[in-house]
Parts: C-alpha cells; sequence; structure tokens
C-alpha cells in the first residue's frame, strides 16, 4: 500500500466517524483534521467518489497552455544533435529563419525537458544517438573494425582433425657470431599445436622444401596420416611460378594444397606466430642467456630438445586443447580424420627424399 492510499483511507475513516459520531467538530479532532478539510474532503468525496480522497499536486493538469507545439519541439531537439555547441538565441534564429517561430526561454524549456540543458548534455546525447543509429559499413571500415574489434579477435582457425591444416612460416632468429643470420623454418598442426622447427643460415624455397620433406611429412606418414592443406604467407620461401618455384612444385607432388594469407595480414596466420612467440620467449631468449652457441648444429639440438618437451610434455592451453599435450592432441584428432586416399602408381610418386645431413652440407656450401 502506497502512502497515498494511506492518506485516501484516513481520509474515508473521518467521514465513517464523523456519521457515526454525528459530530464533525469531534471527529475532526479525533482524526486531526480542521473542520474546514473536512469539508473539502466531503465535498471531492462526493464529487468524485473515491478518486477524489487521493492527494493531487497543485498546478495544470496536462501540458501547459504556453508549452510549444510537438513540431517545433521536435525541432529544437533535431537542432540539439545537429549542432550541439549553439546556445538557445542561436537556436532561436535559425529555427526563425526556417519559418519556425520560438523564442529562446521556449528552447531552454524543451531542452530542460529532455535533460539537454546544457552542452555536454547535448553532446553525450549526440554521440549516444550515433552509436544507436544503423549504417552499413565500408570495406575499409570493416577491416579496421576486424583489426581493432574484441569480437573479431575472438575468430579462430578452425580444423576437425590432424592433418587438415598445417601453417608454416619463416622466422628470424637473430645473428649468430661467425656464421651470420639464422632463420627457423617453422611448421605446427593447427589442430595439435604438434610444432616442427628447423634452423637454417638463409631462407630459400630450398629450406622451405628440406624442413616440410625431412621433418614434417615423416611424423605424418609414420602415423598413416597425410597434409590436406598447407597454409604459408606471401614471402618468396613459399610462393611462386606454379610451374618452376620449388615449394609449388614440391606441394603440387605430394598433393597437399596451398592457401596464403592475406597480404601483410599475419593474423590470418595467427596459430604459428604465436607458437614463435612462445619459442623466442621459452627458449632462445633463455638458452642465448645460459649456452654459448658457435654454429647452427648446436642451435638446432638445443631447439630439438626443446620441441621434445613442447609437443610430448608441455600441457597446451589454446583453443579446444583442454590442457592436452600436443602429441596427445595429435594421436586424438588422428581418429577424426577421413580414410587414407589409395596410394599413386609408383610413376607419379616421389622417389626418395633427400637425406638432412646432406641438405645442412648443401646449405653450408651455399
Amino acid at each position: 500500500m502506497t502512502t497515498k492510499d494511506k492518506i485516501a483511507r484516513r481520509k474515508l475513516s473521518l467521514l465513517e466517524l464523523a456519521g457515526e459520531l454525528s459530530n464533525v467538530s469531534r471527529a475532526c479532532k479525533v482524526m486531526g483534521y480542521s473542520r474546514q478539510q473536512f469539508y473539502e474532503i466531503r465535498r471531492n468525496f462526493q464529487t468524485f467518489g473515491a478518486e477524489g480522497l487521493i492527494d493531487r499536486l497543485p498546478g495544470a493538469k496536462g501540458p501547459h497552455p504556453n508549452r510549444v507545439p510537438a513540431v517545433i519541439e521536435q525541432a529544437v531537439l533535431d537542432h540539439a544533435l545537429a549542432h550541439p555547441c549553439h546556445g538557445a538565441l542561436r537556436v532561436e534564429q535559425e529555427l526563425r529563419l526556417k519559418g519556425l517561430a520560438v523564442s529562446s526561454g521556449g528552447v531552454r524549456g524543451v531542452w530542460q525537458r529532455h535533460n539537454l540543458l546544457n552542452k555536454h548534455e547535448r553532446l553525450l546525447r549526440l554521440e549516444k544517438a550515433t552509436a544507436e543509429r544503423p549504417f552499413e559499413l565500408s570495406e575499409e571500415q570493416t577491416r579496421l573494425l576486424e583489426r581493432f574489434s574484441p569480437e573479431f579477435r575472438e575468430r579462430h582457425i578452425e580444423a576437425d582433425h590432424t592433418g587438415a591444416l598445417v601453417a608454416v612460416d619463416t622466422f628470424f632468429v637473430g645473428v649468430l657470431k661467425g656464421v651470420g643470420k639464422v632463420y627457423m623454418q617453422s611448421a605446427i598442426d593447427c589442430h595439435s599445436r604438434y610444432a616442427w622447427a628447423r634452423l637454417y643460415p638463409s631462407k630459400l624455397p630450398v629450406t622451405a622444401v628440406h624442413a616440410l620433406n625431412t621433418d614434417v611429412l615423416p611424423i605424418f606418414e609414420e602415423h598413416g596420416a597425410r597434409i590436406e592443406v598447407v597454409l604459408s604467407d606471401n614471402g618468396r620461401e613459399f610462393c611462386g611460378r606454379p610451374d618452376q618455384h620449388p615449394y609449388e612444385l614440391f606441394l603440387q607432388l605430394e598433393e597437399i594444397e596451398h592457401r596464403t594469407t592475406k597480404v601483410r595480414r599475419p593474423q590470418s596466420n595467427g596459430i604459428v606466430e604465436r607458437f614463435h612467440r612462445t619459442v623466442l620467449d621459452e627458449h632462445f631468449r633463455v638458452e642465448g642467456r645460459k649456452t654459448w652457441f658457435e654454429t647452427i648444429d648446436e642451435m638446432q639440438k638445443a631447439l630439438d630438445l626443446w620441441l621434445a618437451d613442447y609437443n610430448a610434455k608441455r600441457p597446451h592451453q589454446g583453443r579446444n586443447m583442454n590442457g592436452r599435450t600436443p602429441l596427445r592432441a595429435f594421436v586424438d584428432g588422428l581418429k577424426k580424420a577421413p580414410a587414407k586416399t589409395p596410394p599413386k602408381p609408383q610413376g607419379e610418386t616421389l622417389t626418395t627424399r633427400p637425406k638432412q645431413a646432406s641438405m645442412q652440407t648443401e646449405n653450408r656450401a651455399a
């Protein structure tokens, strides 16, 4: 029961008590009302019934007679959003040029009713109206939104099973004294996060082919699986003429589809880029302060030990990994892979893969 209802019930009790006692003065004294209030209450009750007992605020009922028309009020609101820094006098003059007669006091009255009395409130209202207004995004706006919006950042590369997508990239490790620049050819299975990495003194198509042929493909063949798609950037070691480029030719021979990311968009290959950050933070920056490396072979041995721990022992916190190691996820993903296609005729297959030692000898000679 509200306060108004309690007051109305008290007034009704006053009228009933006055009828029982047949004495208005005594009833008013008991209930705490004056005789003038009693007669006013009785008159309202006789005229309006029970609603007459409810207290009403004094003043005009309904809109004020001097209130501006709805058309002018809407014009004032539209002008407030179009020019939020204009004062009341300026708004009055602008509207008069459009044939709308309104005083500066009327403008302020409209602003007050809609909480737009100062320019800061009008600017905030403009910001809110702009945020709620539907509009179509251009291609450039969509690109910027995908770059900065957290909702778009949550999109992930999906791979249903092991071998569905293998991301590859080249990472510049640094400069080794007496050797020169050191590059890392890395590959990672996007389903299981199982990773491979090999160090080279240069980044050439032949080194990219060697890393894929020597390290990655044998693991898949050992488990009776195959790589369906390789995702890389547009680097010269990965892309070129399909009929001449060594990497493109090798993928064609292995019947592996080659996809590339957008130009200057490393986020499109985010899984392998994140792996680069992990190997940099957890291995190179640590081992580089503990061990003095003189050759790439020494760096490769230390990297192989770290990769063995990364793939087989280190729990992964990536999407859909649930704390599993990459090796466990690799094996689990084999169950989801489609049946292996029958082997090609003998004349269409590759002969033998080059051995690792001979390849490293060729790189040193180069």
